[in-house]
């Protein structure tokens, strides 16, 4: 009778444990809130940098039927990987048209050394994987690797070579 209790209380704290992993809520990130076209929690923009941005971005929206570009420096991916982070980051802001996912977020994790082009399904066709590979590289990486590093120009270089590509 002992070792059956013992089991039962073995099998109950099992299931407690697992009930309380899994009923974390996926949604419990800590994203900055959507202020803007351009969400600097990171503090690597200069004001004219972001209104430049800001500006270009609404340019785009306005001559590409809605296609929407953000970008965003964050002071920590809490722990997850830039790709997964810059996804949900997308999906909780609602970046890009509902019905074409045409969205791109340039998001950047400075404490992390991390750069990520996040696009929607929908932006493939004006911005693949390779183009925003060659961006990161070309454009925005070697403003980084400057002693010391050019945060603002490699985030405005990468804006516009992200915007072009949209445009």
């Amino acid at each position: 009778m002992a070792i059956q209790r013992r089991l039962l209380d073995c099998f109950a704290a099992l299931a407690m444990t697992l009930l309380l992993v899994f009923a974390t809520p996926a949604s419990a990130q800590n994203f900055p809130k959507l202020t803007g076209r351009v969400v600097d929690q990171a503090h690597l923009l200069r004001p004219e940098q972001v209104l430049d941005i800001e500006s270009k971005s609404q340019a785009l929206q306005a001559q590409s039927d809605g296609r929407q570009f953000v970008v965003a420096t964050v002071n920590s991916l809490e722990g997850q990987p830039i790709e997964d982070y810059a996804y949900k980051l997308g999906r909780a802001w609602g970046i890009g048209n509902k019905e074409r996912d045409n969205g791109v977020i340039l998001l950047v994790a400075p404490n992390e050394r991390k750069v990520w082009i996040a696009t929607g399904y929908g932006a493939g066709s004006f911005l693949t994987d390779a183009m925003s590979g060659i961006i990161i590289r070309e454009k925005i990486l070697p403003e980084f690797k400057k002693n010391p590093p050019d945060y603002g120009a490699g985030i405005e270089a990468g804006a516009d070579a992200i915007i072009q590509q949209m445009s």
